[in-house]
């Protein structure tokens, strides 16, 4: 211990040495006195599902016990029974007033600027794009945000070649020194003994957050202040996150403005991020994470130039450029729906030959769901094109706001800062799925399948959600095989994605991989019915530390989770939120959200993407009966719309 210098070195020996001598300890009965110094008696804690208790070795008691039923298969690679069960239980959350877009935030600042961070994640359901503040008022320029969005990469540094990449070293951060010091079984330990260690090693970090996306993403911060971690948010200086420094969440917040282009957020962040090594409150950063999709590329070359474990930059651009992923896996020998380019009206006729009908027409830059819609036939093919390139023409960036042009003649047409070029692919039939995966060291070590319900056509909103997968065993074992292999030609190593399947008439098909979290319920269905915390390993990830997380029960721990989207039926305004509060009180619901607010002008089907209203989450003890009773409520409701 002599050569151990700091309080969070020292600490982190001490539990080291006392896991390695285990098997003396318990002999003697000294391991209970150490287990009580290290992790104290019962406690409680705060979890996305409110406070529960947490055993003495820091793993949360079952609730109840759930039956097993249908057919599932292990999210981990080999069966890992250990500890007690996970998270259980209901906690209802009930939310009758929405978030409001028009909030003042601290300091006095105009409420149209705090739209800007969360007009950068597309996980905010229920805010059309269109519909989002993107910068100051009175800023006609192409800046960060829309670039991302429309234009992506933008004037963001290009990534280094796979040679260049190999050939990088990690700098020797606080954890990469303590890791390097350890051996190696330990760090790689499965089960709540690694895991304890692994979140020990974290305990003390200083990781910076790139963008804090929507306010519902304040969970995040929370779970990492309760593991250790010194939290710094770049942000928008007017973002709802700069508030969470008050609140204790947060160690630090630096404003740096998004309305500038893409190169310039860029280098203001890296001189931030070295800047924290001269801060006594900080200190120099472990890692850099993001959880907001616009922000991934921007993390990824970040990580890279400030040799931070992080996400090859080429390989996320690949993920993101849906041409360049089919690419990609047809180089690999993956399978993948035909698809091609068009570029303008004169290709339609030869990209019709090539793919044929049905088919589905994208943006190849991707636009949250913006310009996606199916087309039937080579009539439709034509209606839909000039439809789709149209709406994406008509558009301009004014006072910082993507908007319908008004031949006001004021701001700069999207066009201009936007890739118009369309992707069409081969429509895909059968069920959808999600499975969110654990990567580390190369390999899967985590891998659940969530169930989609049959999306609103032709704009594919979606509807509802199960987990764990009602498929059979080998129909999941092949969609996860599908989506590890996506990951790996395209050159990930480690971290968390969010990848989207289809299982056709033909086999499995990739949608689309998602390089982050995925937004939404994803981190509360993972964490009720798996016992896996996204956070938890992001942070790992983040920071270099290996995953392996474990499940701790044969069964699916926490049943089964299922949540749905209320879409809106039929255009006009939402005349109350009433619709939602007969849920309340209702047994085995997690929680009832409106994604809008009374008197919102929503869409219907009939006239373009349907506008999300609300959210219902419920849990159950198998995944029929979730659903069944997920359908039982939704049912139930009629959203008055006028």
């Amino acid at each position: 211990l002599a050569q151990v210098h700091t309080s969070r070195e020292r600490v982190f020996y001490l539990f080291i040495h006392s896991r390695a001598m285990g098997a003396v300890f318990s002999s003697c009965g000294c391991g209970d006195g150490l287990s009580a110094l290290l992790g104290g008696g019962a406690k409680r804690r705060q979890t996305g599902m409110g406070v529960v208790d947490a055993a003495p070795d820091g793993v949360v008691e079952a609730q109840f016990q759930r039956a097993r039923a249908g057919s599932w298969t292990s999210p981990l690679p080999k069966a890992q029974l250990q500890g007690a069960a996970s998270p259980g239980g209901a906690d209802f959350e009930w939310c009758e007033e929405a978030f409001s877009l028009d909030v003042q935030p601290a300091g006095g600042s105009t409420p149209a600027a705090v739209k800007a961070s969360i007009a950068a994640d597309p996980d905010a359901r229920g805010r059309r794009v269109a519909e989002a503040s993107f910068a100051s008022p009175g800023d006609p320029r192409a800046h960060f945000l829309t670039e991302q969005l429309f234009a992506s990469t933008g004037t963001l540094p290009k990534a280094a070649s796979s040679t260049d990449r190999q050939l990088r070293e990690l700098k020797n951060t606080a954890t990469h020194e303590m890791l390097k010091k350890l051996p190696k079984h330990l760090v790689e330990a499965t089960g709540p003994d690694g895991q304890a260690l692994r979140r020990r090693l974290l305990n003390g970090a200083t990781v910076v957050f790139f963008t804090a996306g929507y306010p519902g993403k304040r969970f995040i911060f929370e779970r990492a202040r309760d593991m250790g971690v010194k939290s710094v948010i770049i942000e928008h200086p007017d973002s709802w996150a700069r508030a969470l420094v008050d609140d204790g969440i947060i160690a630090k917040f630096i404003p740096i403005d998004m309305s500038q282009d893409a190169a310039i957020v860029f280098q203001q962040t890296l001189d931030a991020i070295r800047a924290l090594a001269n801060d006594p409150l900080t200190r120099e950063a472990d890692g850099v994470v993001t959880f907001c999709e616009l922000s991934v590329p921007v993390v990824a070359r970040l990580t890279e130039i400030l040799q931070l474990p992080g996400h090859s930059p080429l390989s996320v651009d690949k993920a993101r450029d849906k041409h360049w992923t089919r690419a990609e896996m047809k180089k690999a020998g993956l399978p993948s729906p035909k698809n091609m380019l068009i570029k303008g009206e004169a290709d339609l006729q030869a990209v019709a030959s090539e793919v044929g009908f049905p088919a589905v027409l994208k943006p190849i830059s991707g636009a949250a769901s913006l310009g996606v819609k199916k087309v039937t036939g080579w009539e439709d093919l034509q209606s839909s094109y000039r439809e789709v390139v149209t709406e994406l023409n008509s558009l301009v960036v004014s006072s910082g706001a993507l908007v319908k042009n008004d031949g006001s003649g004021t701001g700069v047409d999207a066009n201009k800062v936007m890739d118009c070029t369309i992707l069409m692919e081969q429509y895909l039939d059968g069920s959808e799925v999600d499975v969110d995966v654990v990567m580390s060291d190369g390999d899967w070590r985590y891998a659940a399948v969530t169930d989609n319900g049959p999306t609103l056509e032709p704009y594919f909103n979606e509807t509802w959600a199960v987990c764990p997968s009602g498929l059979p065993s080998a129909a999941q074992k092949i969609l996860k095989d599908l989506a590890i292999a996506t990951l790996k030609c395209l050159g990930f190593q480690d971290g968390i994605f969010h990848v989207e399947l289809k299982l056709t008439t033909h086999g499995p098909q990739l949608i689309e991989v998602n390089a982050r979290m995925g937004g939404g319920q994803v981190h509360e269905t993972n964490l009720r019915v798996w016992g896996i915390d996204l956070v938890e390993e992001t942070l790992f990830c983040g920071v270099g530390i290996p995953c392996r997380p474990y499940i701790p029960s044969r069964e699916p721990p926490g049943g089964a989770v299922a949540y749905c989207d209320i879409n809106a039926t039929r255009s006009g305004t939402l005349q109350s939120l009433d619709f939602l509060k007969p849920l309340k009180g209702k047994e085995g619901i997690v929680w009832a959200k409106p994604y809008i607010q009374a008197g919102t002008q929503v869409v219907g089907p009939q006239d373009g993407l349907p506008t999300w209203l609300a959210e219902i989450v419920v849990q159950k003890s198998n995944a029929q009966e979730a659903l069944d009773y997920l359908f039982e409520l939704q049912n139930s409701l009629d959203p008055p719309i006028v």
